[in-house]
């Protein structure tokens, strides 16, 4: 099976919390025909996979060979049989990124984020450190954000359910449901425990908002991006192109609470806006550089450009923020990004089921590794629990504006670059 560029995901414990039917699986009756004689050559079918391609060599010093006998000795007599083992032998790994779907799970699963969607509105993950079950990112205006959910929030219970050794695929079947249903989640939260009363729904995102903007650094371009999904760049290239045509003097592009998403997806947009440099590297098992990727001198802009994070900020967010970093193509401000710097391959297998392998890491242009420290800002803005739920759940309407902390040291920034960049036109002259 071919692994496509659009099959690669960041930060793959992220798993969005809505429903969208995955196609085009190539997944083949053959395949389907042989499984049912024989549910061992799924749990084969799983071990070589992960026997070529996870990232790290040694298995993270396990004995993959032995898991490989041990598994292969054991008798099935039905399929949840063989999903259990599979489990178990993925759960040797410690790797809460590599993971197994059983159909209906990786029916559900977001790989490819557009269309509308069913659920309340999240990517959670298993912390690598903690391994609690923890939010990445509400997404925008969906169920979840509008309850009050925050990156990094910790979730303890799902329906009074404990979810200590949980992973995140029981935490999805648990969470997700028909709109117009609850779901009660329980979080921990600067150490106390609040309650979540949820009513999923239907989603449809726009991942690309804009808009032109007075402010004290002039006419400027702002520009919210709320996840790479696949009609993202399509969606900025036009907000750019129409920003142009209005004269702007600079932009702020707005990462805050993005929780990433598709690799191709980050690399086009930072061809967007760099005319060139290295976007991002990703290594695989042996540490080599298994790709390079770089800007293609087709920036639609050169004007100056700031752009805001948070701890809600992860994975395809962190490669776009690192670039223009670390290309001193942008000054970043905010707070501390969320540290997901693993890439994964999400992949059919033969009976309908899937398998999400982690396949390297990526690094930065400056060969930062990322994941688990995430990138530091230039110009840090941290803001409390308080101050956090006040701007993006009670008072919403100041997002963007002067009252938002972190955008209006954004715009207090990107007038001195806009000033510097003037006079460095005028010595040139």
């Amino acid at each position: 099976m071919v692994i496509t560029r659009s099959g690669l995901v960041l930060g793959a414990t992220a798993v969005t919390l809505t429903t969208i039917a995955v196609t085009s699986l190539g997944i083949h009756s053959q395949g389907q025909a042989l499984f049912k004689e024989s549910p061992k050559e799924l749990v084969d079918e799983v071990w070589q996979i992960i026997n070529r391609q996870y990232v790290d060599g040694t298995f993270n010093k396990v004995d993959w060979l032995a898991v490989r006998k041990e598994y292969l000795n054991k008798s099935y007599s039905n399929k949840q049989e063989a999903y259990k083992s599979i489990r178990e032998m993925l759960k040797k790994l410690d790797d809460p990124y590599t993971r197994f779907m059983d159909p209906e799970e990786f029916k559900n699963m977001q790989v490819d984020t557009s269309g509308e969607l069913t659920g309340i509105g999240i990517q959670i993950g298993l912390d690598e450190k903690t391994k609690k079950l923890t939010v990445i990112a509400p997404i925008e205006d969906t169920p979840a954000e509008k309850a009050g959910i925050l990156a990094k929030d910790i979730i303890t219970k799902i329906n009074g359910k404990n979810t200590e050794g949980m992973d995140t695929n029981q935490a999805v079947s648990l969470i997700r449901g028909e709109p117009g249903t609850m779901v009660n989640l329980t979080v921990l939260r600067s150490g106390q425990e609040k309650e979540f009363k949820i009513t999923r729904a239907k989603i449809e995102i726009h991942p690309v908002e804009y808009s032109q903007k007075q402010t004290p650094a002039g006419n400027i371009g702002y520009v919210r991006l709320k996840q790479f999904s696949a009609n993202a760049s399509k969606e900025m290239q036009q907000a750019i192109r129409n920003l142009e045509t209005k004269q702007v003097a600079g932009y702020v592009l707005d990462l805050r609470n993005n929780p990433g998403g598709l690799l191709f997806s980050s690399i086009e947009i930072a061809r967007m806006w760099m005319t060139n440099g290295t976007i991002v590297s990703t290594k695989g098992r042996l540490a080599e550089e298994v790709e390079r990727e770089v800007a293609n001198g087709r920036a639609l802009t050169n004007k100056p450009l700031v752009v805001l994070v948070n701890k809600g900020s992860a994975s395809a967010s962190e490669i776009l923020s690192g670039a223009l970093q670390d290309n001193k193509r942008a000054v970043l401000v905010g707070s501390q990004t969320f540290g997901k710097g693993l890439v994964q391959s999400v992949r059919p297998l033969d009976d309908g089921s899937g398998l999400a392998v982690t396949i390297a890491k990526y690094y930065t242009p400056n060969n930062r590794d990322i994941n688990k420290h995430g990138i530091d800002p230039d110009v840090k803005v941290d803001l409390t629990d308080a101050q956090l739920q006040q701007l993006w759940l009670k008072e919403r309407n100041k997002i963007a504006t002067l009252q938002d902390p972190q955008f209006a040291k954004a715009v207090e920034v990107l007038s001195k670059e806009i000033a510097q960049k003037g006079n460095t036109r005028a010595e040139k002259n």
